[in-house]
């Protein structure tokens, strides 16, 4: 089985910084598409950012110049960089996996922005 670990949420302040962390384990982790998504209560999963296994990127409207989103395949991490963060950022975040047809989702963290 692929298991996706996050790290990294917690509560911080707007217009402040957080990074998010996910180990990958189970999976060729090279040749995966990885993601973050988010949610809130009662909401869509909604996608915030995709890196392919050739490092391309792509982001949600409401993240982009804000987020950052890499890899490092010597350490089976993904990670986003959150910069310049807004109460409507406030979301459990989710790290993704793709190979194909097999999906996989991490357990999810809180990230909490206050005004």
């Amino acid at each position: 089985q692929v298991q996706l670990v996050e790290s990294g949420g917690g509560l911080v302040q707007a217009g402040g910084s957080l990074r998010l962390s996910c180990a990958a384990s189970g999976t060729i982790f090279r040749l995966n598409t990885m993601g973050w998504y988010r949610q809130t209560p009662g909401e869509q999963r909604e996608l915030v950012a995709t890196i392919t296994p050739g490092g391309s990127t792509n982001y949600a409207y409401s993240v982009m110049g804000r987020f950052t989103i890499s890899r490092d395949n010597a350490k089976n991490t993904v990670s986003l960089q959150m910069n310049s963060l807004k109460p409507e950022d406030t979301a459990v975040y989710y790290c993704y996996s793709r190979y194909f047809s097999s999906d996989a989702w991490g357990q999810g963290t809180q990230v909490t922005v206050s005004s």
